[in-house]
């Protein structure tokens, strides 16, 4: 990976699966992978759009829930065009899909990694394949591997 690498996690903490991004932020933070940084966008990812202008990035990766059509806690790189149209879960403030388009602007390269969610409905817990997860994507990123090594 780069030195100048940036994790974008999204989602939000109260809606069961959706917490996945925010639980991967919390990960990092918590116990660092070397050569990335974090930031949590939460619900409203796009409030940290002029913080990632400012770092300007080469390598950005996004991980969100995504509705795949997959087992819970499926992992997959997604291309831009089957984020834009088939794979968004409207939990956030601004679409997916302008958020993505103003990474684009500023970043070398931006990476979308999905992860299949059970239920995002509010209140419910993690599913246990999520989590299992969301815990195989920080050992790859704490290993030193970039996630086209690992999905």
């Amino acid at each position: 990976m780069s030195s100048n690498s940036l994790i974008l996690t999204v989602g939000s903490v109260l809606r069961g699966d959706d917490a996945a991004g925010p639980l991967l932020a919390k990960m990092l933070m918590d116990d660092p992978a070397s050569g990335w940084e974090v930031i949590d966008g939460g619900q409203t990812p796009e409030d940290e759009l002029a913080v990632i202008r400012r770092k300007s990035p080469d390598y950005l990766l996004v991980v969100d829930a995504a509705d795949m059509g997959l087992e819970p806690g499926a992992v997959r790189i997604l291309h831009e065009e089957e984020v834009f149209t088939d794979y968004l879960i409207t939990t956030h403030s601004l679409p997916l899909t302008y958020l993505l388009s103003e990474l684009k602007a500023c970043c070398k390269e931006v990476v979308f990694l999905g992860i299949q969610p059970s239920h995002t409905e509010f209140f419910a817990p993690l599913h246990d394949d999520v989590l299992a997860a969301v815990e195989q994507v920080y050992t790859c990123l704490k290993e030193g591997r970039s996630p086209q090594e690992c999905y």
